[in-house]
């Protein structure tokens, strides 16, 4: 068939040879059945993506391979459903209405979760008679260690907990996420407070007491943030915000400090026991020695354990993100610390953490804006190469919103804290935006599922800044920014490949 048609003699050269065209069907003929068939499913067929959905189709309304070859003229449904496919235009028709938006979420509520974040420094004014003395061994304030050690080892449980939690949310196991939680904060209230006590040293006790009531209340708001308790969480803490306030323009008596801290964390205790409680009862059948026997790995005294209805999510998917939790609340640590620790005579950059805490309220409410955008990206876009530029678009509005904003924190905890160290300075700044840069990029892995990815390389930074720290490489301005930017480049370019990947936006 590649070749041309035979020329007869005599005729031109430049003229096409004349095909004799079908002879139209006569009237008495019947129609094709194909035909009709195609008429009949016209909408469906053009709406569909490939051959097998008409096949599907054809079987479910019954017609065997025999009838289709005996009307039809085919050998089966698949051969039938390549002709009907083949025969109608493409036409993917819009969804009626409104297109539904997993991702929309109310800027409000990602800013009171980012105060809710941030308002608990405020017990560090209420605790300073605690955590008065000479200074330590590193150059910090009296009392740092245990409290950062705590802290430390509460991100990392936490963080893995409430993976733990939210996979069983996910799975519609409410019951099962509260266990989990009953469970999981005390435990990760006893580790924090023994590390805590490990890390102390010398340091006075009032300081390893406070250390254990930080530990305490991680847990407590772990369980409130995880079922989404964010309002009575602001609420349990706004005595010892309100003290804190006071603290700061006029003297308040001891008594009084310690009264307000002990009575936020009680109220913040109490609100996390009285959220998880239910899941003693429901996993027990309403009874509560059943409840209690089902918090045990094989149940107790013989009592019988309800059994969960959905299985287990993998225990070690969760370690992942612990991983990430210790890495990045190194790195954060260290921007506040970092050249206090390396000899260099200055303060603690205190509102740089602060300002990086508050900011993950923005950040998350710009992390959905971008799942948004990209949602949209995919129903818009007819190209893989289209949709990464979509994307990347996308990516670079939202990553530059995130900046804006932690730059006008930054400046304005500066402006408003006492002897804060010049964070206008050209490094400094350079690197609290480094760091921006990697924690929203850690964040934006974990939404496409690649948390791995972001715990290794926020991992990997703080072990570099451990050890150029340690053994003192390097000047101690620069060591931070250059950590920052090789692993926030490290993390770009981990992003940049799954943008276009359309089941990495699911």
């Amino acid at each position: 068939m590649s070749g041309s048609l035979r020329m007869p003699p005599g005729t031109y050269q430049d003229t096409l040879p004349y095909v004799p065209r079908g002879r139209r069907a006569p009237s008495w003929a019947k129609p094709d059945p194909i035909d009709e068939l195609t008429e009949r499913l016209h909408d469906f067929i053009a709406a569909a993506v490939h051959p097998d959905e008409i096949a599907a189709l054809l079987e479910s309304d019954g017609m065997s391979d025999d009838r289709i070859r005996e009307r039809y003229g085919v050998k089966n449904s698949f051969a039938l459903a390549e002709e009907l496919y083949e025969r109608v235009e493409r036409a993917y028709p819009e969804p009626e209405g409104p297109v539904h938006d997993p991702w929309q979420l109310g800027l409000l509520g990602c800013l009171l979760r980012g105060v809710v974040f941030a308002l608990p420094g405020l017990g560090y004014v209420l605790g300073a008679p605690l955590l008065a003395g000479p200074k330590d061994g590193f150059g910090l304030p009296a009392g740092t260690v245990p409290l950062l050690a705590g802290a430390l080892c509460g991100w990392t449980w936490n963080q893995g907990l409430a993976h733990r939690a939210h996979s069983w949310l996910g799975l519609g196991d409410r019951t099962a996420a509260r266990r989990s939680l009953l469970v999981g904060a005390p435990v990760g209230m006893l580790l924090g407070s023994l590390v805590a006590l490990a890390a102390a040293g010398t340091a006075d006790p009032g300081a390893v007491a406070f250390a254990a009531g930080q530990s305490c209340y991680l847990g407590a708001a772990t369980v409130l943030l995880v079922m989404g308790r964010e309002r009575a969480l602001l609420t349990a803490l706004s005595p010892m915000t309100a003290g804190a306030v006071l603290a700061l323009v006029h003297p308040v008596p001891d008594l009084a400090r310690a009264t307000l801290l002990l009575g936020s964390l009680a109220a913040v205790a109490l609100l996390a026991l009285l959220e998880v409680a239910p899941a003693v009862r429901e996993s027990g059948n309403g009874s509560w020695a059943a409840g209690l026997a089902a918090l045990l790995p094989y149940g107790a005294f013989g009592v019988p354990v309800r059994p969960s209805r959905t299985a287990a999510p993998w225990l070690a998917g969760s370690l992942p993100y612990a991983l990430f939790g210790l890495g990045s609340g190194v790195l954060v640590l260290y921007a506040a610390i970092g050249d206090v620790l390396a000899g260099a005579h200055t303060t603690v950059a205190a509102p740089a953490a602060v300002a990086l805490t508050v900011s993950m309220g923005p950040a998350e409410w710009l992390l959905f804006r971008f799942r948004s955008g990209s949602l949209a990206g995919l129903r818009s876009s007819g190209t893989a190469k289209g949709f990464w530029r979509t994307t990347a678009i996308i990516l670079v509005r939202c990553l530059t919103g995130y900046l804006a904003a932690l730059l006008a924190l930054s400046l304005a905890t500066s402006a408003l804290w006492p002897h804060a160290p010049a964070t206008a300075g050209g490094v400094r700044l350079a690197g609290l935006l480094l760091l921006g840069v990697v924690l929203w990029t850690a964040l934006l892995l974990q939404s496409f599922g690649a948390v791995t990815g972001a715990a290794v390389v926020c991992g990997v930074a703080a072990l570099a800044q451990t050890v150029a720290l340690a053994t003192h490489a390097g000047s101690p301005h620069w060591v931070g920014p250059i950590v920052y930017g090789a692993a926030a480049g490290v993390q770009t370019g981990l992003v940049c490949g799954l943008l276009g990947r359309a089941t990495a936006h699911r």
